[in-house]
């Protein structure tokens, strides 16, 4: 595979505002068409209808700019994974405006949509001012994209006027309707951030929920570029996704689902099952990533590799530092599920990698930042969910990997990281908690914070309960909250505080429910741990789960087809 060169992310070299401001509607049909000569020779390559079914997205912020992508798709569903597009490239024009009804180009230039990268584009804007908003789009002769939205970060030495930054997780497209993300372009972020499980791989009907999928995949378990293309196509086709990729920036970090259920570094999820494409297999779901996500020509794959973890930072209010769990630990220790491990406190086990690890705590040592936040894909936190003397654990989260946990845990602690906040997706369910360096001592000092967002839609509508009453908050009282409903997390990042409003949709899989705050948790400035502010009572016109079992919550969070 050809790697991109820089004429497919670099401008042409136009001067901003020498080329129109791209229309906002086509001209009317009793009008003359001032694109029509250009939609017939479009017709002539093949081009026929609008390319931009996809939508439009930004990402990856800095205080100068951030990356614009689209994808162009005439059949976002067609096999081949080409999206129904002629086999040569496009010149796409892009605009940045300064104002939301695009009459103030800022930035312009044209792109190449290559078919050797699934006709994706992405645009490394720079040159703007700081901490504010812009607007964008594309165009393609006479077919116009939607509009986007993207700010730009405060300047390194400015905290800004405070982040509103929102975080979810785990879309299964065919166990409910894409609600949650409708509700959050609602809400107007500033930033967002993806920690994993955008797409499922399996094919349809294989992972269903009681009742049966809403829903349903087209095309086979992915396995190549074809079939990943294919699968993003078909995400990325569902307008309410598309209307938060357009509300604000993302940040994106995969989990497992993107390539294969629990898969760790080289290995499947099931080494015993032979997988020999699975290497080619890994490659292609890479590639079809990147093609499919607002990232920065550092995350170019090459071959079977992919730098994801990165550090972005938001002035001096807060720093991300982007992880990436699944391409450089070592395999489970002993299987997927909750198990009590031996290997899992194997000081020579790691869930980032070494050098991943070592770039962390430098960030650490480095950081400047009143917040100092780690997007990460699974549970941080020790869960155990045995009463008794056995300690048995998630092994696909950090709990199977306890040496490296405490490394990273102690690196902050040593580096007076001032606030140390992780966020987390995976597990279908919100959680709030507080970070221990010991975990076997609950009367020892608390030393960070962790969110977990719920699933966007995976396990279908899920239930209420009085979260006071799950098990796993008795059995380790470092846990502080338990929802199973679905939905999606909801910050404000002061120079004070950290307010995490916890929200939640009623159902998903039927479409357009509301949502609401479930439970309000803030963290203050330099004192660690989380605490719960709002908690909104039982509706009683919903479905009530009792009391969730230990046995409930496993299932949950690891039953797979």
């Amino acid at each position: 595979m050809s790697h991109l060169n820089r004429r497919h992310f670099l401008v042409t070299g136009l001067a901003a505002g020498a080329v129109a401001a791209i229309p906002a509607t086509a001209a009317h049909a009793d009008e003359p068409d001032p694109a029509a000569e250009t939609t017939q020779s479009l017709a002539s390559r093949g081009l026929r209808t609008d390319p931009f079914k996809l939508g439009v997205a930004s990402g990856d912020p800095d205080h100068e700019g951030f990356v614009l992508w689209t994808r162009l798709a005439q059949e976002p569903l067609a096999e081949d994974g080409f999206c129904g597009m002629p086999q040569r490239p496009f010149p796409v024009l892009w605009q940045v405006y300064a104002d939301e009804r695009g009459r103030r180009v800022v930035r312009t230039g044209v792109s190449v949509a290559a078919p050797e990268w699934g006709h994706s584009i992405h645009v490394e804007v720079d040159g703007l001012s700081s901490d504010r908003e812009y607007w964008y789009r594309f165009r393609v002769g006479p077919y116009v994209s939607p509009m986007g939205r993207a700010r730009t970060a405060p300047h390194p030495l400015s905290y800004g006027s405070g982040l509103a930054m929102a975080f979810v997780s785990c879309a299964q497209y065919e166990h409910g309707y894409f609600t949650s993300y409708r509700r959050l372009a609602e809400e107007n972020p500033d930033l967002i951030l993806h920690l994993g499980d955008y797409q499922y791989e399996y094919t349809k009907n294989s992972y269903t929920i009681p009742g049966g999928n809403v829903r349903h995949h087209e095309g086979p378990e992915t396995e190549t570029l074809a079939n990943y293309r294919q699968r993003h196509a078909q995400y990325k086709a569902d307008p309410d996704l598309q209307a938060a990729h357009a509300a604000a920036p993302w940040l994106v970090v995969w989990d497992d689902h993107e390539l294969d259920n629990n898969w760790a570094d080289e290995f499947p999820e099931k080494p015993e099952v032979p997988q020999p494409n699975f290497l080619s297999r890994r490659e292609a779901a890479f590639r079809a990533y990147y093609e499919n996500m607002p990232l920065r020509r550092t995350s170019i794959p090459r071959g079977i590799d992919m730098q994801l973890y990165r550090r972005v930072r938001w002035g001096r209010m807060a720093t991300f530092h982007m992880l990436d769990t699944r391409q450089y630990r070592d395999d489970q220790g002993c299987g997927d599920g909750y198990r009590d491990c031996p290997a899992a406190v194997d000081p020579a086990r790691s869930i980032t990698g070494a050098e991943q690890e070592t770039w962390l705590l430098d960030g650490f040592r480095q950081s400047r930042a009143q917040w100092d936040i780690l997007g990460q894909q699974v549970f941080f936190a020790q869960r155990d969910n045995n009463a008794g003397p056995a300690k048995i654990t998630s092994q696909d989260a950090w709990d199977g990997y306890v040496a490296s946990r405490q490394r990273i845990t102690q690196g902050w602690i040593d580096a007076k990281v001032r606030n140390p906040v992780v966020l987390t997706g995976d597990v279908h369910a919100h959680w709030a908690s507080d970070l221990k360096l010991d975990y076997d001592d609950p009367t020892g000092p608390t030393v960070g914070s962790e969110l977990v967002a719920t699933s966007i839609s995976t396990g279908g509508n899920g239930s209420d309960s009085d979260p006071s009453t799950h098990p796993f908050l008795t059995i380790n009282p470092h846990l502080k909250f338990y929802n199973n409903q679905r939905g999606y997390v909801l910050t404000k990042i002061e120079r004070e505080q950290m307010a995490a409003d916890f929200k939640v949709l009623p159902r998903v899989q039927t479409p357009g429910a509301e949502a609401y705050t479930r439970a309000t948790f803030v963290i203050e400035d330099q004192v660690p741990g989380v605490q719960q502010t709002y908690l909104r009572p039982l509706d009683p016109t919903l479905r009530i789960q009792g009391q969730m079992s230990v046995e409930d919550t496993v299932r949950w969070e690891t039953e797979r087809p």
